[in-house]
């Protein structure tokens, strides 16, 4: 609400402070940051307990205490930690669109701007002090140490030094299985997972060398290497404490194994993959972080643009043929699979996969693993499923000719089938299948449509800039300006919450192609991949990934740097 006067006035009118306490409060202010409440009370002129009045009066905004709720953890979920803990803010309830928060600053209006686009809510404000904000955010997201703090921590531990030296002298595995439960390792193998859950990243890789143990994630589609890295000597614990949680052999170091971890936070649980592999400096891992609640996304905040989810949304609700989703290792097809599958997700559908691995556990969904060294391929289990009254069928990957004739034969026998191929683009899929040796007239008849799709990184939102491009730049993008046209584009220019990096989550890009008659004549006669492209663009409107990519610069959601990095002119 608007105010005729600055707080500071406000409190030397009222006899609160002098004009002399107030220019010492400005000049702590200016020196070691934070509010003038805050500065005033740091110096002792004001109680913490009177400054909360005086704001709640000055602000006309009602004081809180946080103790005296218990806050709901889908209403903490609305606001990510690193921004709670950033900007000292807690949701406190949601009624309808309208998300109470509560904070110990309300001059900063940016703050309520942010958390508007963020939860899509209005905001509401309420005052507290900033010791139970802390208290709070210490109650509900636990104690924030910092990386360094955490090493230097389990360093100075002399347990973990002892365990490395057993390990090497041949303490058997039930003994070092004990030993690795202590305190020390358990807490940093903990800190690792979550603050790899805190950061988003997808991927840890813990990686043994020589002289040191190098810690990194995978944040974005980007390995970011962690400082100060876990130390050398508590490398063979720490991959025990991870072999022990994911229930592998801890005695076996020379060949690799895989195995899960569930983890859970108060807002959500994470599944992880966990993968080791000897090296000749020790075992390797990586733990792949598998995140549910990315499956609640609706199609269109996968990163679908109108024209492309229309056509998806019509051929997803048809009640057989098959549907492809291609794209390199990495590009977000079992994200787009399962985000489908979950659509799909009804009492009135039998739905089955089969997959290698089984990366997301979905309720109502029967998934099967599949074990080639038993026999148990995707052909074998294909077959299976075909057998279990299935409405919905999903393959993890057609990788040769047996699996792709089965799933070709389901498509056109009623059911519907997901899978994904390794091609660059979405008419490269049809090629793929050919050269596989299945028969054009079969693939005509039972591909309904062909999703190739990208992953862009997206501009962080708390840095973003805008800037007008050059010409070479539009002229590199096939952007024609019209006349008297003002392009902007954005970028992002580094700050805390995206790592100096500029961008902050990821959004898919994709290419559709939905075959007609004229295209099915074209897949008979065995035409080539160019053909297939141009037909598809003149008659059933397919957008490349390069076209789409272009979109997502103008909409302002990715950069043109990215949109050229993992696009190809020309379509790819």
């Amino acid at each position: 609400m608007p105010v005729k006067k600055k707080f500071g006035e406000f409190l030397t009118e009222s006899k609160v402070i002098t004009d002399g306490q107030l220019k010492s409060g400005l000049q702590n202010q200016k020196k070691e940051g934070g509010t003038l409440g805050q500065a005033l009370i740091r110096l002792g002129f004001v109680s913490e307990e009177d400054m909360n009045k005086y704001l709640s009066d000055y602000y006309g905004v009602s004081y809180v205490d946080i103790k005296q709720y218990e806050i709901d953890p889908q209403v903490l979920a609305l606001i990510p930690e690193q921004i709670v803990r950033k900007y000292k803010v807690i949701p406190l309830d949601k009624m309808n669109n309208n998300l109470t928060i509560v904070t110990a600053d309300l001059t900063n209006v940016f703050i309520f701007d942010e958390l508007r686009v963020i939860t899509g809510c209005d905001i509401t404000s309420l005052l507290t002090s900033e010791s139970e904000i802390n208290s709070a955010i210490e109650r509900y997201y636990g104690k924030k140490v910092g990386f360094e703090e955490m090493i230097k921590e389990i360093s100075k531990e002399g347990e973990d030094i002892e365990i490395h030296k057993e390990e090497e002298k041949g303490v058997d595995a039930s003994q070092l299985q004990v030993a690795v439960e202590g305190a020390p390792v358990v807490k940093l193998v903990n800190f690792i997972i979550m603050q790899a859950i805190d950061d988003r990243a997808s991927d840890i890789h813990l990686e043994p060398y020589e002289k040191d143990f190098r810690l990194r994630y995978r944040i974005d589609g980007v390995l970011y290497e962690i400082n100060p890295p876990p130390p050398k000597a508590l490398q063979n614990p720490i991959i025990a404490r991870i072999k022990v949680l994911s229930n592998l052999d801890i005695a076996e170091t020379r060949l690799p194994q895989d195995g899960r971890i569930r983890v859970k936070t108060k807002t959500k649980i994470v599944d992880l993959r966990v993968s080791t592999f000897p090296t000749i400096f020790g075992e390797k891992v990586v733990m792949r972080l598998l995140d549910k609640s990315n499956l609640a996304l609706d199609l269109k905040q996968l990163g679908f643009e109108k024209q492309e989810l229309d056509k998806f949304d019509n051929v997803i609700s048809q009640p057989y043929g098959m549907i492809l989703i291609t794209g390199p290792t990495g590009s977000g097809k079992s994200t787009t699979l399962y985000s489908v599958l979950t659509k799909l997700n009804t009492t009135r559908d039998n739905i089955v996969t089969v997959e290698d691995p089984v990366e997301y556990q979905v309720r109502g969904i029967n998934q099967v693993q599949a074990h080639a060294e038993i026999g148990l391929t995707f052909a074998m289990g294909l077959r299976a499923i075909l057998r279990q009254d299935p409405n919905v069928v999903m393959v993890g990957e057609i990788r040769d000719q047996e699996t792709a004739e089965i799933a070709i034969k389901a498509a056109l026998t009623g059911h519907l089938v997901l899978s994904t191929l390794h091609t660059n683009d979405s008419c490269g899929a049809i090629t793929r299948l050919i050269d596989i040796g299945i028969e054009p007239f079969l693939v005509s008849s039972a591909l309904t449509l062909i999703a190739a799709q990208r992953l862009l990184r997206r501009i962080c939102q708390q840095c973003k800039e805008s800037y007008a491009p050059s010409a070479k730049t539009l002229e590199d993008m096939g952007i024609t300006p019209k006349l008297g046209e003002q392009i902007v584009f954005y970028r992002g220019t580094g700050c805390e919450l995206c790592k100096n990096t500029g961008f902050r989550g990821r959004t898919a890009i994709y290419e559709i192609l939905t075959l007609n008659k004229h295209l099915k004549e074209l897949i008979v006669k065995r035409a080539n991949t160019m053909v297939l492209l141009e037909v598809a663009k003149k008659e059933t409107g397919l957008r490349t990934l390069r076209e789409s990519a272009i979109i997502k610069v103008r909409d302002g959601i990715t950069t043109v740097e990215e949109a050229i990095g993992v696009t190809m002119e020309g379509g790819l």
